[in-house]
């Protein structure tokens, strides 16, 4: 598919493919597609069906303009959704508020409300006979759904919006948290009867990145379960609820080590864990896989891969029960790797550049399924034989749009020895004759790697307007081993730092590229890396940071993870590498931005940044305010506007020309 990445508009509109399900007998594969809504204040999510033997085109399956996310299937194949659109013979906005669970019949016809809870639908999970668990927030006094109804009814029309809380965090990436909090709810029989509240109210424990599995035969559910720790903290333990009593046991719990994302085995004994070890101010921590019997009493913990020097995620089992097929980050890509159940022996499955997501395993065995993107191709739904092989892309929604130049690697050497690497998108025009401009794209995290496409940091965008962008996985990034992420841990200002001005240097050292128009630009982690870079060198001709971190103690106290954040950021950290010490000595101008509802950034560093700035000087910066985003600039008009003003200042600062202030912007 020939796209325009020139026109902003016409970028946005891109169709974007996310979310994957396989149907138990493996004979239906769903997958959904975002695209914006007529007045581009949203993307809205239409299902798709995909052949999963890759022979007939893709159909849709759902329209409305609420959207829909699948939430997976029952028994006999047909498609359960979650959708907030109204019931068939609902009047006027009856129904539009909350999320319901839907049944869509895989032999066709119209959809069915299963359940409408006031609190949304989340985390659907199907037995063998058609009982089901899903999450819902219910207020803490209600004793059940119905109750909830009229206590949620009678707050709305006293006009109370206050929340009181008794326990640490308030808020999450961009909402506020309580006073509803989720719960367990069960029916065992999916067309009738109430639903039964397996937990009660329980606080933080169920919170918003919590996950849970159910046993084929419908009576044992497993959940992680946060439970607090001295001085405002919390960590993850792994807990199996009966689901006929709603009794509750500890299958791994540790006060050194945090559990999650449990997986239970196809027999049901077995349940795979993700172990992390916890931070310190000196140690990042690991992640691995273990397995833990599902009558353990939480002692029983079999780790799986300790000594694998990577972080597996997305475990999925095979239908055997002897391996688990799992993500993991490996020197700027994401593979799938079979991790065996009992020896732990790993064996990578895919040795291509793709970054898999989404995983599911057809039922006989045979295949993985899953969404697998690239640095220059976006997700889509690909087939992998079980035991590693050609992938095959199956026929697909969308067709991926042709990126408008070419992928390469640079590599460097650090200043400690590490051999370090990065991507470089280049425009296809530049050659020797004809080098072009460089961006430096930082990444988030910190610990993250630029290995799959974003729409929200796209390089292309920039190469179809005549940028090079450099993407380095700098010290803290995944996929090079603990020590590279040690390299960095509470020393952001070093290594992570110097890292990347070693791969600049290399890039700039190329012929294709222009070393005397450079920028650097950086989101979240990326935007503290782009301050620091402000306050410590002048090489840059400007500087993008968006939702970034400047003032170290202030972001510590006040982002909605504070237990995670002051473990790392100690006062001798602080104190020695937040960037707004070095206000003074910024003499590039600097392009800030952030949105209001930020709250794992909060808004008080990217206002305190932006009067540093003007306080100090009045050259050349501006600053991108979005009152109605949050970490993430989401909308797709607003994502238009974010990369206009982005190319405006660029245009601006690194090609000499006129500042011409964004349309749209006024």
């Amino acid at each position: 598919m020939i796209a325009d990445f020139r026109n902003l508009d016409a970028y946005a509109a891109l169709p974007r493919v996310g979310g994957l399900r396989l149907s138990p007998d493996g004979g239906r594969l769903v997958v959904g597609v975002a695209t914006p809504d007529p007045r581009k204040n949203r993307y809205v999510t239409a299902l798709w069906e995909v052949d999963p033997a890759g022979e007939r085109p893709a159909r849709r399956l759902t329209r409305s303009r609420a959207g829909e996310s699948a939430a997976g299937f029952m028994p006999d194949g047909d498609l359960l959704f979650v959708s907030s659109r109204p019931e068939p013979d609902a009047t006027g906005d009856d129904g539009e508020e909350t999320a319901a669970l839907w049944r869509q019949p895989a032999g066709g016809g119209d959809a069915r409300v299963l359940a409408r809870p006031r609190g949304g639908v989340r985390g659907v999970v199907v037995a063998d006979d058609g009982g089901l668990v899903f999450g819902s927030a219910l207020l803490p006094s209600s004793t059940g759904v119905d109750d909830d109804e009229k206590r949620r009814t009678a707050r709305t029309d006293a006009g109370v919006t206050a929340i009181l809380h008794d326990e640490f965090p308030v808020r999450f990436w961009d909402h506020d948290l309580g006073p509803a909090r989720t719960r367990l709810l069960a029916r065992a029989d999916v067309e009738r009867g109430d639903l039964r509240d397996l937990t009660g109210h329980v606080g933080y424990a169920l919170d918003d990145d919590a996950s849970w599995d159910l046993s084929r035969d419908g009576r044992t559910l497993v959940s992680s379960w946060t439970v607090p720790v001295p001085h405002g903290g919390h960590r993850s333990t792994v807990v199996a609820i009966d689901v006929a009593t709603g009794e509750r046991r500890t299958l791994a719990s540790d006060e050194h080590l945090e559990y999650g994302s449990p997986r239970l085995s196809p027999d049901g004994t077995r349940v795979a864990i993700t172990v992390s070890r916890r931070t310190t101010a000196d140690d990042p921590g690991d992640v691995w896989l273990a397995v833990v019997p599902a009558g353990s009493t939480g002692h029983d913990v079999h780790d799986l891969t300790k000594d694998w020097d990577r972080r597996p995620h997305s475990a999925r089992w095979t239908p055997d029960g002897t391996a688990l097929i799992v993500v993991a980050d490996d020197l700027g890509r994401a593979p799938l790797w079979r991790v065996g159940a009992e020896d732990g022996q790993v064996t990578r499955l895919t040795p291509d550049d793709g970054a898999y997501t989404d995983v599911e395993i057809s039922p006989d065995g045979r295949w993985i399924y899953a969404l697998r993107a690239t640095m220059d191709t976006p997700p889509a739904p690909v087939r992998v034989p079980i035991d590693g092989g050609a992938v095959t892309r199956l026929r697909g929604p969308v067709e991926a749009p042709e990126v408008p130049g070419r992928l390469d690697e640079v590599t460097a050497t650090a200043a400690d020895g590490t051999r370090i690497r990065a991507w470089l998108a280049l425009p296809a025009d530049a050659a020797e004759d004809h080098p072009v401009p460089l961006a430096l794209f930082i990444h988030g995290g910190p610990q993250a790697s630029w290995n799959a496409w974003s729409w929200r940091w796209n390089p292309w965008v920039l190469t179809a307007h005549g940028y090079a962008v450099l993407m380095p996985d700098p010290a803290l990034s995944t996929g090079y081993g603990r020590d590279f992420i040690a390299r960095g841990w509470g020393r952001w200002g070093d290594a992570p730092y110097t890292d990347l001005m070693a791969l600049t240097d290399a890039a700039e050292a190329r012929a294709d590229i222009d070393a005397n128009r450079t920028a650097a630009l950086g989101g979240s982690f990326g935007g503290y890396m782009a301050n620091w870079i402000a306050g410590h060198t002048g090489r840059f001709a400007a500087i993008v940071t968006h939702a970034s971190l400047w003032a170290l103690d202030q972001f510590a106290r006040t982002t909605d993870t504070s237990d995670y954040w002051t473990r790392e950021m100690t006062d001798a950290m602080t104190a020695a590498y937040s960037p707004h010490h070095s206000a003074d000595d910024i003499t590039t101008p600097m392009l800030v931005i952030h949105g209001d509802k930020d709250y794992r950034v909060p808004i008080g560093e990217g206002l305190r940044l932006w009067w540093d700035l003007k306080s100090r000087s009045q050259t050349g910066h501006r600053f991108l305010y979005f009152p109605d985003e949050n970490h993430w600039i989401l909308k797709p008009r607003h994502s238009a506007i974010w990369y206009e003003t982005v190319l405006a200042f660029l245009a601006e600062h690194v090609r000499g020309e006129e500042w011409q202030r964004p349309r749209s912007l006024g």
